[in-house]
């Protein structure tokens, strides 16, 4: 090794070493901070659920709790905040994500789910998430690059706060961006932050979360040919899920121009179809329900009336996440499969849950992940395979219109073009 080399293989040394020592310190006070956020704003998410259960009368005050979600969001001048869309296209383009996005999005789904608005948390965790770990690449005077390394790094620490699956948060938020690149930059701090907001997540007593599939089939020529065929439906009902929730949010657009207006009538609607259909199972996140699928099996309309009402509630307005709602869809549908394709309740189920939720956000790594720590390592040959189909066969349709597939599905070329 010449003394040319030995210099820049020092300096290279030095560069990784300070690195190193900037994100450890970085992913230590973001994990730290945004994970308490996150764990609070779980703890909070399940007081206020366990209001709406207590006084169901809590369920008219949605049209109200929407007047005030507007009125907050345009006095902030945030009327046109597009939400997880903003937090992917500021790591796109270098845009901002304002701080002020935090507190709002935070108060806005509580209302939502105090009043029984069909949502998730972990959509709302990411705009948190970014918010955040962009307030704090301010703080720390970032360049762009690093800054969206701050955005990742807040957006894995709120999801592990949050869902408790730290591995899966840190890959979300690297994989979601551009389909077809991961940015490993930000694979130290993500990772770091996600493990240390888990733990603190832990400490205040939540725990992550878990389904138990207490039966597996044998892996046989018969068994794989059942989950392909299944995983073409969990695909098709991905492409319906991310279809339906955009063109529900077009509708209410493009008919009724007053944002007031327009969540005061999806209100209504969430009302009015509460009481059409008879039931409280599609108010709120719905976890209660997803537990039920891994027992026993769900009818063939559960799937498709969350869906209603999930595009309803966000389409109009209101605020949260899609996530949990896409988990319930996926494994809702899975159990209703199960005893058609003669297959264990659970693990249809399973497969379901993590086939949909890839679909819709063209995460398949992630999606994997994601199994492995909900459901062990004991289903992983029927979820990978369902995933991978499911990621194949859902084109490029997503829940995020600001995601860029950058390569393609079917060949190895560069396309560089928006999901649907």
């Amino acid at each position: 090794m010449d003394k040319e080399t030995l210099f820049e293989y020092i300096q290279r040394l030095k560069l990784a070493v300070i690195t190193l020592f900037k994100w450890l310190f970085c992913s230590f006070v973001c994990g730290c901070f945004i994970g308490s956020v996150g764990a609070v704003f779980h703890l909070m998410l399940g007081y206020v659920g366990s209001l709406r259960v207590e006084y169901p009368f809590l369920l008219f005050g949605l049209p109200v709790a929407g007047i005030i979600i507007v009125f907050m969001y345009n006095i902030v001048h945030e009327a046109g905040n597009r939400g997880t869309n903003l937090v992917i296209t500021a790591i796109q383009s270098n845009d901002e994500v304002p701080g002020r996005v935090a507190p709002l999005i935070i108060i806005s789904t509580l209302l939502t789910h105090l009043c029984g608005g069909s949502a998730g948390r972990e959509g709302a965790a990411l705009q948190v998430g970014g918010a955040l770990g962009n307030t704090f690449a301010k703080l720390f005077k970032f360049d762009e690059k690093d800054t969206r390394i701050m955005i990742m790094c807040g957006m894995s620490a709120c999801f592990s706060a949050l869902f408790g699956t730290p591995i899966a948060a840190a890959v979300f938020s690297m994989e979601v961006i551009s389909v077809g690149v991961m940015y490993y930059a930000a694979l130290v701090p993500c990772v770091l932050a996600a493990f240390i907001a888990q733990g603190i997540a832990s400490t205040l007593g939540l725990e992550s979360t878990h389904f138990v599939v207490d039966e597996i089939a044998s892996f046989s020529f018969i068994n794989g040919s059942k989950f392909i065929i299944m995983s073409v439906l969990f695909a098709l009902v991905s492409i319906l899920l991310c279809v339906v929730l955009h063109g529900t949010s077009k509708l209410y657009i493009n008919y009724i121009n007053n944002p007031y207006i327009r969540i005061i009538i999806a209100g209504v609607l969430v009302i009015s179809m509460r009481y059409i259909f008879g039931t409280t199972d599609y108010l709120g996140a719905g976890s209660d329900i997803i537990a039920k699928s891994f027992v026993t099996s769900c009818a063939w309309y559960v799937f498709l009336l969350k869906m209603l009402f999930t595009a309803v509630t966000l389409g109009g307005g209101f605020k949260g996440g899609e996530i949990v709602p896409t988990l319930f869809v996926g494994a809702t549908l899975g159990s209703f499969l199960a005893p058609i394709f003669g297959l264990p309740v659970g693990l249809c189920a399973a497969c379901g849950m993590v086939s949909v939720f890839c679909g819709v956000t063209n995460c398949p790594l992630t999606s994997f992940i994601l199994s492995i720590e909900m459901f062990g390592a004991s289903t992983m040959k029927f979820t990978i395979l369902c995933i991978a189909l499911s990621y194949l066969l859902s084109g490029y349709y997503s829940l995020y219109n600001s995601q860029k597939i950058v390569y393609s599905k079917y060949k190895t070329e560069y396309i560089n073009r928006r999901s649907h």
